[in-house]
């Protein structure tokens, strides 16, 4: 059987949360087995601090993915780290954060799939659960839509338009087996346009934005220094945002998700809705040899824009 895995050490970050600004500090420990990932506010006593990563634990989608609990704790813009637990195949784990937002590193998922290497991870002995989506679900219109089709192994689809020239029309697939995640999409930044950071600021958001950890468009330039890091880089990010979101499904999908000019409000939608049709989707426990066997690669060493790392065994 395909078994559940966690991390096999402790690992801790800071770093600066994108909206609030503020430093923030980040610890992945271990999870139990059947645990899912379970984030807690370690700025809050009690057990009001735990919050599940569950598709109907969103409770806001502006910009970022928000989860909650029944007490109305939050934790926002887990979507990055979501999609390198995804990646990493990370089953179980606790996720302690001494604040109301994952720090955004260098804006992409790099930094933790960076983490996890260093942490390590180890079998457990549960089978791992698999969510097989056995017919289509969509939502939307002809100008905004995602959706989800039976597939035999996971793969995400995106297109993206906008009015700036520096991004233009994008589409990007990819079949996310083995190492694919890791070095085609995870390195693909989040992404703003500078005449909207004087609203969004105003707003409470994006006040951790920089150049340090964002792509920033300004009229049909790219002004960061580096240039991009893909030549679709805008639309590989969309990529990655779904995988996250998606991931807040509880378990690995084998489908083919389709998003049009959609965000973390349209995976989500899809997600409720898939759920909610009971003869849409399965578990299923995977052997070893209906699944590919994931590449071994040597540890990943990245550039954490600043953030500090630790690790403890």
């Amino acid at each position: 059987m395909i078994k559940q895995k966690t991390f096999k050490n402790s690992i801790g970050c800071m770093g600066v949360a994108l909206h609030s600004g503020h430093k923030v500090s980040m610890t992945l420990k271990p999870g139990e087995p059947d645990s899912g990932i379970i984030f807690k506010r370690t700025d809050i006593a009690g057990k009001g601090a735990i919050i599940k990563a569950s598709w109907d634990n969103v409770v806001e989608t502006t910009l970022c993915t928000t989860l909650a609990n029944e007490e109305g704790i939050t934790i926002a813009t887990v979507e990055h780290l979501m999609a390198a637990l995804s990646s990493s195949e990370i089953d179980n784990a606790l996720i302690e954060v001494n604040g109301p937002e994952v720090p955004v590193m260098d804006g992409s998922a790099a930094p933790f799939i960076f983490l996890v290497e260093c942490a390590g991870t180890v079998e457990q002995e549960r089978p791992r659960k698999f969510i097989r989506v056995l017919k289509a679900i969509s939502i939307g219109d002809d100008k905004k839509s995602v959706s989800i089709v039976p597939s035999d192994s996971f793969t995400v689809e995106f297109d993206i338009d906008f009015e700036s020239a520096a991004v233009s029309h994008q589409s990007y697939s990819i079949c996310l087996d083995g190492e694919n995640f890791k070095n085609e999409v995870s390195r693909a930044r989040t992404f703003g346009f500078l005449h909207e950071v004087e609203a969004l600021r105003a707003a409470g958001l994006a006040k951790g934005g920089s150049l340090e950890n964002a792509v920033v468009v300004s009229g049909d330039k790219i002004i960061n220094e580096d240039g991009l890091r893909y030549d679709n880089e805008f639309v590989r990010h969309k990529v990655l945002d779904a995988v996250g979101d998606l991931y807040l499904a509880g378990g690995p999908i084998f489908g083919h998700f389709h998003g049009v000019c959609s965000g973390h409000e349209g995976t989500n939608k899809l997600l409720r809705a898939l759920f909610e049709d009971k003869n849409a989707w399965c578990y299923e426990d995977m052997s070893m040899s209906k699944v590919p066997a994931k590449e071994s690669s040597r540890l990943w060493s990245v550039d954490v824009a600043g953030s500090e790392v630790s690790a403890t065994a």
